[in-house]
């Protein structure tokens, strides 16, 4: 039994010679980079771009050769070995552990092709970088390409899955990731290009629908495949169930730090200033308008009661009595409301703050929530997806919207103790529903007609 263990061993090492290879290519393109971003405010490494002495120059300049002889080497080997072997099947989805140890396991979908075609533009983008540089030495007419601080690079969109905890150095690729920041013209030009070499590299001697009939066999004759299953089951639970407690800890914990923060922290403070303080009643024109409206119908009601005989008859001097017993409920009643007003105010930025600090501190649970509500809805039916997007639309940027919104921001303004401004309640409607509807509009041109374009041709029959 270990001579066929070991021959399936060499034959899956063999089998992924062309994966190792460009692995090691793509781990030192991302040193090179690492080395761009930390020392020469990501230029090319290069004299011209930093202000080191002759031996720290030397230095760098010996690790660029380094990494470059390493990225041509293993190039020549990637090359060598993809003639003889196919890479992947384009229709492959692979699924990764990120930890295998721990209780909690965290799932990644990943788009293999799409991981092949990404290394390999991120190490031709460094290539060119410096041959282009190379040349532009010998000849000072050539242009040299120099990466702009502030482009997108590709280890940005890749997330390594070793910074999740996993100690596989494979980095898992958001499947909807957004493009890479360039120019127009060099976008269309590099669309060109990658269409034409996509069409000669899926060119195939045997139809794809054989090759993934031979794959999918193969996958179901493999002694690992059953153990591989249930994996695969126990990492999608582990992922689920992070998602969803990680979903109640936003909800659970902004709302007890909301909570416990005006009533036991700062609700004894606000109650003791304004009590020294002797603060006013009302904190708008618009609560203090509210309250004599509201006496002004106690005392009609009591006065028709009396007059209908639905209420004895009472003297004069009983109703201002009566009259003023309500105007001081509702004095403590306002008062209570504006302090309270006053407390909702310090305890929602704890409470948001307790918000932002959940989601910069557990940057892990974010990722494996991401990647659970990307599966969910991309995993939709076209139907369910434009229902969803309708549904959406109508909402908050439909034609019955600006009443929801008037609603929203009055209800808001109330909460914090601010007079509800007409003017700008009807500014926000008149402008951000059309912001959001215009950024609606560009993901599903941008995104969602690329992602699934069949999802949008049925919305757009739907809301016909």
């Amino acid at each position: 039994m270990a001579i066929p263990s070991f021959v399936r061993k060499a034959q899956q090492w063999f089998f992924k010679t062309p994966e190792r290879a460009l692995d090691q290519a793509y781990e030192a393109a991302r040193m090179i980079e690492a080395i761009e971003n930390e020392y020469f405010d990501g230029n090319p490494i290069s004299a011209s771009y930093g202000t080191y002495g002759k031996s720290s120059q030397d230095y760098f300049q010996g690790e660029l050769q380094k990494y470059l002889k390493l990225i041509d080497l293993r190039m020549t080997e990637f090359r060598a070995s993809s003639t003889v072997l196919r890479v992947s099947d384009p229709k492959i989805m692979e699924i990764q552990v990120d930890s295998r140890q721990s209780d909690s396991y965290a799932l990644n979908l990943i788009d293999k092709p799409a991981i092949f075609f990404r290394k390999l533009q991120f190490v031709d983008e460094v290539l060119t970088r410096y041959r282009q540089s190379e040349r532009s030495e010998r000849q000072p007419s050539t242009v040299v390409m120099v990466k702009e601080p502030g482009t997108v690079q590709p280890q940005q969109v890749f997330q390594n899955s070793a910074a999740n905890g996993s100690n596989n150095s494979e980095p898992a690729i958001a499947p909807f990731s957004g493009p890479f920041k360039q120019t127009e013209a060099k976008k269309q030009t590099e669309e060109n290009g990658q269409r034409a070499t996509g069409l000669s590299e899926r060119a195939s001697v045997l139809p794809r629908s054989i090759l993934r009939t031979v794959d999918r066999v193969r996958q179901d004759l493999d002694p690992q495949a059953e153990e591989q299953v249930v994996r695969n089951f126990r990492s999608s639970r582990g992922r689920t169930t992070t998602a969803v407690k990680f979903v109640l800890l936003l909800v659970i914990v902004p709302l007890l730090t909301q909570q416990f923060a005006k009533n036991y922290l700062v609700g004894p403070i606000v109650d003791y200033v304004r009590t020294e303080q002797a603060a006013d009643v009302f904190l708008n024109l618009e609560m203090e308008e509210e309250a004599l409206h509201e006496l002004q119908q106690y005392e009609e009601r009591l006065r028709f009661e009396v007059l209908i005989g639905k209420v004895a008859p009472i003297r004069e001097a009983e109703i201002e009595e009566r009259v003023v017993e309500k105007a001081t409920e509702i004095e403590t009643q306002y008062r209570k409301r504006s302090a309270d007003s006053v407390k909702n105010v310090f305890s929602d930025i704890l409470a948001v703050a307790a918000f932002a600090t959940l989601l910069v501190n557990r940057k892990r649970e974010v990722s494996v929530l991401k990647g659970f509500m990307d599966e969910i809805i991309y995993g939709l039916s076209d139907s369910a997806k434009a229902f969803i997007i309708i549904l959406f639309t109508d909402v908050f940027v439909g034609f019955h919207s600006p009443h929801g919104w008037e609603v929203l921001l009055e209800g808001l303004s109330r909460h914090l103790g601010f007079a509800a401004n007409r003017e700008f309640i009807f500014l926000f409607i008149a402008t951000f529903p059309v912001i959001l509807d215009t950024v609606f509009k560009y993901w599903i041109f941008r995104y969602l007609n690329r992602i699934s374009p069949s999802a949008v041709a049925t919305y757009k029959n739907m809301n016909e």
